[in-house]
């Protein structure tokens, strides 16, 4: 098999083959011409060629606890659902080789979403636009790949550590459309050193804000650099650009006085003021049964019953399905809209917590804390939390993380960084069809597996172990 049909195979497969015949429909219909300007901005404004990410992190999370006997066997009756089981019990096969369900969406999402970015990076230059207009449009494209080469660091390369950085795999590296590039992962400084050079190479082209939170803004990129620098465990840059995005945008959505999600009191994702970047899992919603979130015990524990993320945003098993028990995620059915992973309000306040508690600044880090849960409770129910230590404040932000970000990657990827810090490092186990797994700190199982599928098309491709 020859390198251009690999690469192809790998990359221009089911919803990569689809954008690309977008764009190249989009570069001859009608009165356009090649090398116009204006066709990348067609392109970019397709915001579904490069809105999705990774979702098989937001089924590993501690938050969610499938351990109902109903839910696992409905769950075991389609081979549609493993990449959800697999995911949860942290198994080393996904996307079992020679199934229909072969192919990892995430992966292929995350390398479409590539492919289009190198497409117009690549090529705009050459077109006929001015050069402010054509920077403008490299940007929310350098922006789009940053985020991409993000996720899939943190679901296919181990978690960050300066002393193996350099030599960790990482994932293959794609920074032009060519079919003659190898296909070897890079390392996981390298990946990262990339994705932080997009970001602040489209900074000083971005607007401060965006018609749409599908399109990047200065606050979008300055709030993906805040997440970038804090999976490498660099506090003082993770706080200094989520001050910077806090700079641009700072307005909560106050939950304090509802009484139920409407249309008219809850706005829709790509208007919402909390959302800096909007990015949606693959596979979409997960609200109806057997592929619904059922919350933890340990987390509902953690969340209380008075928190209006609990009253407005979760609800008894019988709304999901009459054999279920316990409680589930229910904010996508309520607001109508699939979960927000991209970068956001809430989560810039929650990095610049982290880094004061971490420096010893108690008081700045809960005060941040507080500004978010005052928004959280109605205002009978509202007490500020109170920490005794920096440790104290540091394990309360952690909390408060997982409160406000339950359903997305977020979790998963704190676990990951936090896993062999003493202060949170835990053993978890997990049974599923009759099967327990352990999920110890260090874990190779803290990094999924590269699909079989690629893997067998590109040799050059090294599996995790």
């Amino acid at each position: 098999m020859n390198l251009k049909y690999k690469i192809y195979s790998f990359l221009l497969v089911a919803t990569a083959l689809s954008s690309c015949k977008k764009f190249v429909d989009i570069k001859t219909q009608g009165n356009l011409v090649p090398n116009q300007t204006i066709n990348y901005r067609y392109l970019l404004n397709n915001t579904r060629s490069f809105e999705s990410v990774a979702s098989l992190a937001d089924f590993a999370s501690s938050d969610i606890d499938l351990n109902d006997a109903a839910q696992q066997f409905d769950l075991s009756g389609s081979q549609f659902n493993y990449y959800f089981t697999q995911s949860y019990s942290w198994q080393p096969v996904i996307s079992p080789f020679g199934s229909p369900y072969e192919q990892d969406q995430s992966w292929l999402m995350l390398y479409a979403t590539i492919l289009n970015c190198n497409t117009i990076i690549n090529e705009l230059p050459a077109s006929d636009g001015t050069a402010a207009d054509k920077n403008a449009l490299m940007a929310e494209a350098f922006v789009h790949r940053a985020d991409a080469y993000l996720n899939l660091l943190n679901t296919y390369a181990k978690p960050y550590n300066a002393a193996s950085a350099s030599t960790d795999l990482g994932v293959p590296l794609l920074l032009v459309q060519t079919v003659s590039q190898s296909l070897r992962r890079a390392s996981v400084e390298a990946v990262y050193t990339q994705i932080i050079n997009d970001l602040t190479a489209a900074v000083p082209s971005l607007p401060n804000s965006q018609a749409y939170n599908t399109l990047p803004s200065k606050a979008s990129a300055y709030g993906e650099l805040a997440r970038c620098y804090l999976m490498r465990n660099d506090y003082t840059n993770a706080a200094r650009y989520a001050d910077e995005a806090l700079k641009l945008r700072s307005t909560l959505i106050d939950l304090s006085n509802l009484t139920s999600i409407t249309s008219t009191n809850y706005p829709l994702r790509i208007n919402n003021p909390e959302i800096l970047f909007s990015k949606l899992p693959a596979g979409g919603s997960m609200t109806f049964a057997p592929a619904a979130l059922k919350l933890s015990s340990e987390y509902l524990n953690l969340l209380g019953t008075k928190d209006q993320r609990y009253t407005l945003f979760t609800t008894p098993a019988s709304t999901i399905s009459s054999t279920y028990t316990g409680r589930f995620f229910y904010k996508e059915s309520v607001t109508r809209e699939t979960r927000n992973e991209g970068v956001s309000v809430p989560e810039m306040m929650l990095i610049r917590a982290e880094a004061f508690a971490r420096a010893g600044d108690v008081n700045n880090a809960m005060s941040l804390v507080n500004a978010l849960r005052i928004k959280r409770f109605k205002p009978a129910d509202y007490a500020p939390l109170v920490a005794s230590s920096a440790n104290d404040a540091l394990v309360k932000v952690i909390d408060e993380r997982r409160r406000e970000f339950f359903g997305t990657m977020l979790r998963w990827w704190d676990m990951r960084r936090l896993n062999t810090d003493p202060l949170f490092q835990r053993t978890y186990t997990r049974t599923f069809n009759g099967v327990t797994t352990t999920l110890a700190p260090n874990s190779n199982r803290y990094t999924f597996p590269i699909a079989e599928y690629y893997r067998n098309l590109n040799p050059e491709l090294e599996p995790n172990p």
